[in-house]
This record gives structure tokens, sequence and C-alpha cells, in this order.
């Protein structure tokens, strides 16, 4: 399993609101492979666009699925909310958003990946 943690990305939402967050991103090759340094670029191309946080995670999906066919992939994404002043939303909640293509279906691989993702000092969400 590839994995890249804690990318970082800011985007804006549709309704021009900021969100910020860190992105988890892990495949296992079937003969191509890309390089880990260009998963946060990929994060940050499409973060740069207006964005809800469940497309931006699908997207992700998609371009890497797209690009090298791996046998599965998995990207969990979690934020806290940033809003407008003038809005009323509840404090100290935070979104999470996931996405999961072939192999990571499997209640094995989910789990390897979300124990790498939450282990002490790696930035987990």
């Amino acid at each position: 399993m590839s994995s890249s943690k804690t990318s970082r990305c800011f985007a804006l939402r549709t309704s021009h609101a900021a969100f910020f967050g860190k992105v988890h991103v892990a495949y296992i090759p079937k003969g191509k492979v890309i390089g880990l340094s260009k998963i946060p670029r990929l994060v940050e191309v499409f973060a740069r666009r207006l964005q809800i946080q469940e497309r931006l995670t699908r997207q992700i999906a998609d371009a890497i699925q797209d690009a090298i066919a791996p046998q599965g992939w998995r990207g969990h994404r979690g934020a806290p909310p940033v809003h407008d002043d003038a809005r009323i939303e509840k404090q100290h909640s935070s979104t999470v958003t996931s996405a999961m293509v072939g192999c990571f279906r499997q209640k094995e691989t989910r789990l390897e990946f979300l124990s790498l993702v939450r282990q002490p000092g790696t930035g987990g969400v």
C-alpha cells in the first residue's frame, strides 16, 4: 500500500466559504505507480477550484483511477468548517468525507488504511 498522509488543503466552497483540512490518500498499485509527491499536488489542483468537500474527495479518486488504474484507492478528508461570522453554526464540529475504489471495499484493507491514518504523531483525522 502506498500512502500519502496529511496533505493539507485549502479550498473555497461554491458558497464562497473557505474550508481547510487534511487529506489522506492510499492506493495499491497494479503495475503503474505514481510518485507520492504527486498526490499532494493533485490535491492542490482540485482544491483550487470552487468546491464542495464531497466532490473534492471523489475527483482525487477518479484522477488516480484514470492515471494508473490501481487495484484499489482510498481517500479520507477531514475539515473543520470555517464560516462567515454572520452565519450561526455549531462550534467544534468537523466534516469527514471518504471515497473507496476496488480492494479498499474489503474490510481488511480498509482497516489497514484507517490504522495508518490514526497512528499517533501522524496528523490523523
